[in-house]
């Protein structure tokens, strides 16, 4: 068989949206953002909403995500990102409006903004990405940084009785009154990949519904600042990371259904 035989449109598995640009990925090979960064587009582009959705980047790994996908977005100081939405949102209510921010902008500067947007069921989607570190700015102890873990900042793992326990925003903010879709995903192997694309289609879905707030956490690998391989890292996460943030829903149409 020849190679352009092989290459029919009809028997590709893998093609590249279009809503992804040309610019070449700045993350470390093998990071989760990328594998976010594109499912977000695929359902944008599915759902035939590129011209109506308004992304807004943070401070961080991410900053940089308005090269990367091909909708209009905007940038927020470090931990303001749910604040802009919410303007944004308010002044324009038929558009799609998310904002796509790491642990330390949202767990750690953002909180305020994050739990206040949140607690107001503002009809925007979060799509936050946990590491367990500060990935960017050189690895250091983050709120959501586990306890015995190493961290730049904490060369001899986090000591809770010091540093206090890390704390799982994403519940916190489950049971605020203004959550309608609060759920914890992961993109480190196909199955999770497919469950994740599925949680952002629903968190944009709900906004055409004006149901109130989707939050969607992805918990990811930070190989670079682990200073692990991404195939290590990969395991470490799903040894370390999913015990103590365990995948799946945790609100669904405005009712717990984890951790009640």
């Amino acid at each position: 068989m020849e190679l352009k035989e092989i290459t029919r449109p009809e028997n590709l598995v893998y093609k590249r949206t279009p809503l992804m640009t040309d610019a070449t990925l700045s993350y470390c090979p093998g990071c989760g953002h990328g594998t976010i960064h594109r499912l977000i587009m695929e359902v944008v582009e599915e759902m035939g909403i590129q011209e109506d959705t308004i992304g807004i980047a943070p401070v961080g790994c991410s900053v940089l995500a308005y090269d990367f996908m091909d909708i209009d977005c905007s940038q927020a100081a470090h931990g303001r990102a749910p604040a802009l939405a919410t303007g944004i949102k308010r002044l324009w209510p038929d558009k799609y409006v998310f904002t796509y921010q790491g642990d330390g902008d949202l767990a750690a500067i953002g909180t305020a903004e994050t739990i206040h947007a949140c607690n107001r069921g503002e009809n925007i989607s979060i799509f936050f990405v946990n590491n367990g570190i500060y990935g960017m700015t050189g690895g250091q102890m983050a709120p959501t940084t586990l306890e015995g873990m190493k961290s730049s900042t904490s060369p001899y793992g986090r000591n809770n009785e010091t540093m206090g326990p890390p704390y799982k925003i994403t519940e916190l903010v489950a049971r605020l009154e203004g959550t309608y879709y609060v759920t914890r995903q992961s993109v480190h192997k196909p199955g999770p990949v497919r469950k994740a694309k599925k949680a952002i289609r629903k968190a944009l879905e709900l906004q055409k519904e004006n149901k109130g707030l989707a939050f969607v956490e992805f918990v990811s690998n930070c190989n670079s600042g682990w200073k692990m391989t991404p195939n290590d890292s990969n395991t470490w996460m799903e040894e370390h990371m999913f015990p103590f943030y365990p995948m799946g829903d945790i609100k669904v149409d405005g009712k717990l259904v984890q951790g009640t």
